[in-house]
This record gives C-alpha cells, structure tokens and sequence, in this order.
C-alpha cells in the first residue's frame, strides 16, 4: 500500500489583514502538515501548487519553507509538487530551485513512481493557452497513475477547465486527480476517476468558512481518499440584522456573546436600522482581544451594488474587478505584463508591444472578450 498526503494551497508569505502574525499562521499550518507526514510516516507529500502565495516571496518566507522541506527530507519523504498561479513565473520556478537542493521534485510528463503509485503533474495553465496543450504523459509500470494539477476543474464550483477532456486525451489512464486551486475540499469522480481538491491549509479569505486541512491518500489496489482537519486560528463570523432603530449598540450586544479572543472577527451587517461605524465596531472588537476585525455593512453594498472592494485586500479587489470585466486574453496578457511586476518599469511598453505582437501572428481569437471571467471564486 501506498500513502501520500495530498495538499496545496499554502500561499506561504501571505500576510492576510496586512498582519504579521497571520503570515505565521500560514506558516504554521504548513508545518502541521509537515509534522503529520512525519508522525505518519507517508511515502510522499504531493503538493498541488500555490506553495508560496506571491511569485517573489521575501527572504525570510524562503528560507522558512527551506527549513520545513529539510525536515522531510532527513526523513526520506519525498516532496512533490506542481506550479501554481500564484507563484508561477515566465523565468524559472522556485520548486526548481528547490528540486536543485535535492529538497523537492517538479512534476511533469514523466512518471515518479511511489510504492504503487506513478504520479505525474500538470501546473496551472492560463485559459488562453490551453488549447496548445496535448496531455502527452509517458509510460508508466505502476499500480495506478495520479495527475496532480493546479486549476479550476469540472465539476467544481467556478470551474473554466474540463476534467473530462484532460482524461479522455491523456495517454495515460488515471485512477486519481489530485487537484489544487480551489480552496475548498471536495472528492467526485468523473469517467471512473477519482477527483479531489484537498483545500487551503488556512483562511486566504473570509468566504472560506470550513474548516482547513489535507487529505490522506492510500493506493492499495483502489483509492482511498480522507479528509484530515488542521488546528488553525479561529476565525468568528457573525451576522448581525438590525431593525428600525437598532444600531451599534445592538451590534454590540451581539457580538458580546462570541469569545473572539486572538481570533479573527468578521461581522456582517444586513437589514435596516440607523447607520454604524465599522471602524468603530473592529476598535470594540480588537479591545475585546480580538487579532483583527472586518466590519461590513451591507446595506451599504446594497446601495451600491457596483462597489464591493474590500480595503484589506486591495489586489484581491483589483483581481476579482478584471475578471468580472471579461477580457479578452490578449488584455489579459497585457495586464498580467503589467501588473506581474517582473519587467522593469523601462522595459514594460516594448514587452506590451512583444506580447501583442505575439498575439497579432496568431488568429485573431485572442482579440474576442471572453464569454465569462474567471468567477470570484477562483484563487
């Protein structure tokens, strides 16, 4: 028998709440993880992609992660991984600096066989490009084949990626999709195979309300996938419905009855009543012992339909704003040249020009506004 711990989604060095001590909290949840392949004594740990949450993590993110990949190592557990989008970039890959260490193994097209196992990778591939893939995969002699992958796949929530299509042209049979991207847990099977998202190891937003871990994966002849659930920071959400005169006073009184001590608050404010100051409550809140507080209000929203952007998480807004644009994927390129951060600020308009150039020889489809952007979901 054969047994890997499936995760993804660490987003290491996310500072989430501009809060140090949250960037910890991302850490230390992928230590558990680390911590359990050890006391467990798993064959490999199978990372999904999005290790680090930015594609130029810091110094001290870095040498965090390098730590915690030794450790596995003096315990002969292999870690293998795939890219994801967030940390993907057009020159090289930090997990091929790590796999340079003897630290980490990138997965591709090739097999890399585990006991009964032979696993191979797919990393996140932007919807443009798709159409050039050929799912070519070499021969394998194992029990079962795995395809670990980073994307938003059938029959998932916001999905834009067909598991049935990477199946039936693949040339290997998989038993088992090991996916990433998704930051909630889920386990379906599509044409016999079993596919699975493992989930976030922590909370990168408010909307993921389940608790946060792994799964444990076992190869013996079938495939036996199990949740298993981390101790993370609590996060405490609360919703609030003021009536006809109800204020912050009764914001308040709800709120006294959650223990919101070094937890993370979030407080959602519907109905109607007279106005409150979200800042006011988050100050209440953090003098309570709370880590960090987010007061929203939605009536506002509701009178503002077309503004939703989030303060805390500026780039998050900026991101989930272009995907509801629909841009064509030229546009696409030409944000992402910008915005990546990775061409100097001297070079950008010749790299602009290069890309859309690049997009000019093709056959125009890069041009057309896509039917949909990538839903809000998508991470």
């Amino acid at each position: 028998m054969t047994r890997v711990i499936h995760t993804g989604d660490t987003h290491l060095g996310y500072a989430q709440y501009h809060s140090q001590t949250r960037r910890t909290d991302f850490r230390d949840a992928f230590e558990q993880v680390i911590d359990d392949a050890i006391d467990t004594g798993v064959d490999a740990v199978i990372h999904a992609g999005d290790l680090f949450d930015d594609r130029r993590p810091e110094l001290a993110d870095l040498l965090e992660t390098l730590r915690l990949l030794r450790r596995l190592r003096a315990e002969t557990i292999p870690f293998l991984a795939v890219v994801g989008n967030h940390e993907s970039t057009r020159s090289g890959q930090w997990l091929d600096l790590f796999e340079s260490l003897d630290l980490a193994e990138r997965l591709g097209s090739a097999p890399r066989t585990v006991g009964d196992a032979a696993f191979y990778g797919l990393d996140h591939v932007p919807k443009s490009r798709r159409a050039e893939l050929d799912y070519d995969f070499a021969p394998h002699d194992a029990d079962h084949a795995v395809l670990v992958a980073h994307g938003l796949f059938t029959p998932f929530a916001h999905a834009d990626w067909e598991t049935e299509t990477v199946l039936s042209e693949s040339s290997v049979d998989f038993d088992a999709v090991l996916l990433g991207d998704n930051h909630e847990p889920g386990t379906e099977t599509v044409d016999d195979a079993w596919v699975t998202y493992c989930g976030s190891t922590e909370r990168a937003s408010a909307a993921e309300e389940t608790p946060r871990g792994y799964n444990l994966v076992a190869f013996d002849g079938r495939v036996d996938i199990r949740r298993r659930t981390l101790d993370t920071r609590p996060f405490v959400f609360v919703s609030v419905s003021l009536s006809a005169g109800e204020g912050a006073d009764r914001v308040r009184e709800q709120l006294r009855q959650h223990d919101v001590t070094d937890a993370v608050a979030i407080v959602e404010i519907t109905g109607g009543g007279e106005p409150v100051a979200p800042a006011a409550i988050e100050e209440s809140l953090t003098d309570r012992g709370a880590l960090v507080a987010r007061v929203t209000d939605r009536r506002d929203r509701e009178a503002d339909a077309d503004l939703d952007v989030s303060f805390a998480d500026p780039d998050d807004a900026v991101e989930e704003r272009i995907r509801d644009l629909g841009l064509s994927a030229a546009a696409l390129d030409v944000d992402e040249t910008i915005r990546a951060g990775e061409t100097p600020d001297s070079n950008v308009r010749a790299a602009v020009e290069a890309r859309v150039t690049e997009r000019l020889d093709g056959d125009g489809t890069a041009f057309r506004p896509a039917d949909d952007g990538t839903p809000a979901g998508a991470t």
